[in-house]
């Protein structure tokens, strides 16, 4: 995400406040965000603490989030780089589904926490290589409508599950009614999380079918790196 000037930590500021705290606390720890932790942690455990400690407390935990959230798409980014699907990614990054976990990764990038330098001309770029990833997963979808709507029926058809895998499966059973397949697509993988235990085939099934779209977003996704500004016009 984007920063407001207002939301980063000045380093004077930042240094004061390690002094301190490290001075009336101290600290094992030789990792700088390790330190912090450990000092803002001391604060919060300490019910004496007189009011200048809590507020550099709160000045180590804000410069605290802002490391934080670069972390976030670049583990996210070595994870997909090792393999690792949408649908595994959902639930560690507190989402639902493998759409809403790549949501989260495309937005991460595109508001800058990656990449803060990225100009909006890459940005924008980015963007254009999503929408062209949908064209492509949507344009699979008709042409494997079958599959996917008989992969779908099936899944439909489980009964007597849990209450977040029976929710999961009513809404495959909801989602047939639509007349593009690729709208089965993002039902189907909210499903799969949920059978891996009960229904390890149909599972895999639907674990062939999520990997195949997102290999098909990443070359397109790849092919408008590769080709840059030209590749837009």
């Amino acid at each position: 995400m984007s920063q407001r000037k207002d939301d980063i930590v000045d380093e004077d500021e930042l240094t004061a406040a390690r002094r301190l705290l490290s001075a009336r606390h101290g600290t094992a720890s030789t990792d700088p965000v390790a330190e912090a932790l450990e000092l803002v942690r001391s604060v919060t455990t300490d019910g004496g603490a007189e009011a200048e400690e809590v507020l550099a407390a709160l000045t180590l935990l804000r410069n605290l989030r802002e490391v934080l959230a670069g972390w976030e798409p670049r583990l996210i980014t070595a994870a997909r780089e090792g393999g690792t699907s949408w649908v595994r990614l959902a639930p560690a990054l507190g989402v639902a589904s493998r759409q809403a976990a790549e949501r989260r990764y495309l937005r991460l990038r595109t508001e800058g926490v990656e990449c803060p330098e990225s100009t909006g001309e890459q940005r924008v770029r980015a963007e254009r290589g999503r929408r062209a990833g949908d064209r492509a997963v949507n344009a699979w979808a008709r042409e494997n409508a079958a599959v996917i709507r008989g992969l779908s029926g099936r899944v439909a058809g489980l009964s007597g599950l849990s209450g977040a895998a029976q929710d999961s499966v009513d809404q495959v059973q909801c989602a047939l009614g639509a007349a593009n397949s690729s709208a089965l697509l993002e039902p189907l993988a909210n499903a799969g999380a949920h059978l891996h235990d009960t229904h390890p085939a149909l599972a895999e099934e639907i674990a062939e079918i999520t990997g195949r779209t997102d290999r098909l977003r990443a070359r397109e996704r790849d092919a408008r790196r590769r080709s840059g500004p030209q590749h837009d016009r």
